[in-house]
């Protein structure tokens, strides 16, 4: 209980041992496989305790190359290998491996394990992989069926959980199995080693004890607890190592064993027991040295030592003067110790010491030191040096010591001959001159002696030519492999000089001075191609090997794939050119390309820069292109660069939609235009006589439409255009009529006088305010067709009557441009008779002419009644206008000296050999030649005049006169 009281009382004094500041990398995710494609972060750490964690740069090495440089601790990588990190002011850290695998199937670890860790163990299969049967394999044996989880979990991490693990699935009957991890637990720290400042201390004086040990460089950020035990009772865990006793009492003797563990976890060592005895306390000083022969030119320690005395005490030290009253002090300080670092022989001489401390003043005993000089070892030299090499040479061998007392003897030999022996009273060095020969090119060596033993030096020889040789052998090599250049002598004294060159650039400058060998090794990179030879020399001059040349092999890195355009947009027709490089390889690179997975071609680069290949686009080049690179050390893919080859648009079709054959006024016109060829969107624009309409997107291909109400403005040319950013196509001009169907009508009868007389003059006029042109205009008489006329200009037409007593009644017209016959007003007319004499001829004519005309109708109305009836037709009349209209009236003659009989002439006329006939009536002189004064102009004709005309279709028996085509000739 002692024991802790006093433990108790006492402060810890310091904190853990220091350790050298190392970088640490750490992994997100923490597994060191992974699959190709995917990425790592590295953080790079460097902790130290006292010192602020400012950092300003952090530099990456792949492999032994300083692959970037950061200002930030992260760096992300994609590429297998072994990376280092170094950070400012610091050792770089430990290398970490990393594989990037193209493999279905990985198992994943972290890179470091250490005791009572928990560890996750991840058995991953590639995406879009499902694999059954998910096995974890320990050391070849089945360590876990992972049927719900692709993990196992190892708690607390112990040395029962090394061993080889990997796994395994089965996809399609197939097994398939990961790479295999080899894990490692490592030791978080040694058991501690207990060490006390004195295991036999005296009782007053301090104690210290320590308990040392060291957390891994790897896990530096963890904290230690310490505590300190005796038998059976223990103290309170501590942050510090050391505990003192102050002073050390004779109940503090016992054994001691230290333990340590780390925060918040498990782990915890203990030390081996240490046996503290403490010593009863002695009044007594004493004075010795060290060493007990003293030689000049070493250290000379004197010893106090001072028992039984309180502290704090001083010790002063004294060298007596036997020929003075007073000696002569040379020090007084707390220390026990004095010490001549260089003892001289004028330091011999007797001396003590006394201690003091304020109430006791203790002399020691006396010790006389007598400085002994014994000869140091000679070392035999060239003079001058580098000059033996030729027969005949004068050279001088000069034997020299340190230190040594005087008279020296030196004695020179070769091969073990005695050369020559001489004495030196004043130097510490002897030359003896010589002529080369022949036999001369041996082991030389020289001795020293000044009574207190001979010494002897070094034996010299001339090195021969060194010889280079590269380990692996061979020329050539990878870069990142490990190269040592041996350089080697077969014969030569130490000590040998050996320089290392590459392209005449010293790389190091090594000293052998037990092997005739030296070699010096170092990571290839790229720059390490060329020539290297190394010298060696031991005084005599140096000699120079032969040259070897060492070709470093530079596998391909990552090529990158660049697709050059000609212009932003690839456009079918262009020719893109594919350039792959690889910033690193060594000639001559393979590079092939490919679209899709299909081989394109393949082009090699004898001398590095990359490989080109030309393509002419065509819409089936679209889509993923990459390019491979090979130098025979292995096939490196680029990533994969997606291509859209965009096609031009062709001149687009103008379609115009009607309703109808003809276009009408206020019909709807869908006006469509669309192209045949084109990448979208493309954007069509719509043209009326070069005036824009509206324009539309088409996002999909396929044509767009625009819809216009129809009015007679809208008649003209039309076009369109379309455009996908790829230039500007324009359509055909299409015309468009517009027709306007014919209004009402209007029939105006036209008399010299207000009131018409048989044989006045009438003129019918027909017309239509409004109608698109050719109009075909029917004349009625009660309902019964006149004439008919084709007007080509827009206005109306008309027809000139002599009147009878016969033209009294209702007449009207109808006009028709296609589009439907409209029908005038109906205007009725009242045909006065003549008076005076005049009507007494006429009354007498009218008796005997009405009973002609009468007869002359009837046969002629029975025998066109006939013809119809043979030719299957109706009557020209319209029944719907009037179902009981009489035939055409006789046409009455005034002054006349004779009656002329009419004989009608049927004739059916088709002058277009097609389905319409037209069907006309002439009337024709048959007796009488003479010409009735009476007649007036518009019934002249030579031969016959028209009384009736009716257009028919020659299969069928419409009534009604039909519209005519305007292109078709008509009588």
């Amino acid at each position: 209980m002692l024991l802790w009281a006093s433990l108790l009382i006492l402060a810890p004094v310091g904190g853990q041992f220091a350790t050298e500041i190392k970088s640490v990398i750490s992994l997100h995710p923490p597994w060191t496989t992974l699959f190709q494609g995917e990425t790592v972060t590295l953080t790079c750490k460097a902790f130290q305790s006292n010192a602020p964690q400012k950092r300003k740069w952090y530099r990456w090495y792949l492999p032994g190359e300083i692959q970037n440089e950061t200002t930030g601790n992260t760096y992300e990588v994609r590429e297998s290998g072994g990376y280092k990190c170094q950070a400012q002011d610091s050792h770089s850290s430990d290398r970490v491996d990393l594989l990037f695998t193209e493999a279905n199937l990985i198992l994943q670890a972290p890179s470091d394990v250490f005791e009572a860790d928990s560890v996750v163990l991840r058995c991953q299969a590639k995406a879009n992989i499902i694999l059954n049967n998910m096995t974890l394999y320990k050391n070849g044996k089945v360590l876990q069926i992972l049927d719900k989880t692709s993990d196992f979990h190892i708690h607390q991490a112990s040395m029962k959980d090394n061993g080889d693990y990997y796994c395994s699935g089965v996809k399609d009957t197939h097994s398939v199995s990961s790479n295999k991890i080899k894990i490692v637990v490592q030791e978080l720290f040694p058991s501690p080693v207990l060490k006390a400042s004195s295991t036999q201390p005296i009782e007053g004086n301090t104690v210290t004890l320590t308990c040392e040990t060291q957390l891994s460089l790897q896990r530096p950020e963890f904290q230690l607890l310490f505590r300190f035990v005796k038998s059976s009772m223990r103290s309170e865990w501590k942050i510090s190592p050391e505990f003192q006793f102050s002073p050390v009492r004779r109940e503090n003797s016992g054994s001691y064993w230290c333990e340590a563990r780390r925060l918040n976890s498990l782990v915890q060592k203990r030390s081996q027991e240490l046996q503290i005895q403490v010593q009863e306390t002695v009044r007594d000083v004493r004075i010795h040295s060290h060493p007990e022969f003293v030689f000049e030119g070493q250290e000379l320690v004197l010893i106090c030592s001072v028992n039984g005395v309180p502290r704090p005490i001083t010790v002063s030290w004294y060298k007596k003067q036997p020929r003075l009253l007073k000696d002569r002090e040379l020090q007084t300080s707390s220390k026990t110790e004095f010490k001549v670092p260089v003892v001289q022989s004028s330091d011999a001489g007797e001396y003590y010491c006394i201690a003091r401390n304020g109430r006791f003043s203790l002399e020691s005993n006396s010790v006389i030191i007598s400085v002994k000089v014994p000869v140091s070892q000679p070392v035999l030299t060239p003079r001058p040096p580098g000059t033996w090499t030729l027969v005949r040479d004068k050279i001088s061998l000069l034997c020299e010591v340190q230190r040594g007392s005087l008279p020296i003897w030196y004695q020179f030999f070769y091969e073990d001959v005695l050369l020559m022996k001489t004495k030196s009273t004043s130097e510490r060095k002897m030359f003896h001159r010589l002529s080369l020969t022949e036999n001369h090119f041996g082991k030389y060596y020289c001795t020293a002696d000044n009574g207190l033993g001979p010494q002897r030096s070094e034996a010299v020889m001339p090195v021969s030519q060194p010889v280079l040789t590269l380990s692996p052998p061979g020329t050539q090599t990878l870069v990142g492999n490990e190269v040592r250049l041996q350089c080697e002598v077969q014969r030569g004294s130490s000590p040998i000089w050996y320089q290392f060159f590459h392209e005449d650039v010293l790389l190091t400058r090594i000293e052998a001075t037990s092997w005739r060998t030296r070699s010096y090794s170092f990571s290839v990179t790229a720059e390490h191609s060329g020539n290297y030879y190394c010298t060696a020399d031991n005084g005599f001059g140096p000699q120079s090997s032969e040259t070897i040349n060492l070709s470093v092999i530079v596998p391909v890195s990552r090529p990158v794939l660049t697709l050059r355009l000609p212009r932003d947009q690839a456009v079918v027709g262009d020719v893109v050119e594919l350039h792959c490089e690889a910033q690193r390889g060594s000639p001559p690179i393979l590079y092939q390309f490919y679209h899709e997975d299909v081989t394109l071609g393949s082009s090699s680069s004898a001398s590095g820069g990359g490989a080109s290949f030309n393509l002419v686009l065509k819409t089936e080049h679209s889509g993923n292109y990459f390019c491979e690179a090979n130098n025979g050390q292995g096939v490196q893919r680029s990533y994969t660069v997606s291509l859209s080859v965009r096609v031009p648009v062709s001149h687009p079709v103008l379609t115009l939609r009607t309703p109808r054959v003809q276009a009408v006024v206020g019909d709807i016109l869908e006006i469509h235009c669309e192209t045949q060829r084109g990448s979208p969107p493309i954007r069509y624009q719509f043209y009326h006589e070069d005036v824009a309409l509206g324009s539309f997107s088409s996002l999909s291909g396929g044509g767009t439409s625009f819809n216009l109400s129809l009015t007679t403005e809208i008649s003209g040319n039309y076009s369109c255009e379309a455009d996908n950013g790829l230039g500007v196509q324009r359509s055909e001009s299409v015309s468009l009529n517009v027709r306007v169907p014919v209004s009402r009508p209007i029939l105006t009868l036209r008399t010299a006088r207000a009131q018409v007389v048989v044989g006045d003059v009438l003129e019918l006029h027909c017309e239509a305010q409004r109608g698109s042109t050719p109009i075909l205009y029917w004349f009625y008489h009660n309902n019964i067709t006149l004439e008919t006329s084709t007007s080509h200009s827009g206005q109306g037409v008309s027809l000139n009557l002599s009147l009878t007593a016969d033209h009294s009644g209702t007449y009207s017209c109808e006009a028709d441009n296609g589009l439907g016959p409209q029908h005038s007003e109906a205007v009725t007319l009242s045909v006065m008779g003549l008076t005076g004499s005049k009507n007494s001829l006429i009354a007498t004519s009218v008796t005997g002419g009405l009973l002609s005309m009468m007869a002359i109708a009837a046969v002629a109305l029975l025998f066109y009644c006939w013809l119809l009836r043979k030719a299957g037709g109706k009557p020209t009349f319209d029944s719907s206008r009037n179902p009981s209209a009489p035939d055409p009236q006789e046409s009455t003659y005034h002054n006349v000296p004779g009656w002329i009989e009419l004989q009608p002439v049927y004739s059916n006329v088709n002058p277009n050999r097609g389905e319409v006939v037209y069907s006309e009536v002439r009337s024709v002189k048959k007796e009488n030649k003479l010409t009735a004064a009476s007649e007036q102009e518009p019934f002249k004709n030579t031969d016959s005049c028209v009384i009736y005309s009716q257009v028919k279709g020659a299969s069928t028996a419409a009534s009604k006169p039909q519209f005519l085509d305007p292109l078709t000739p008509h009588r």
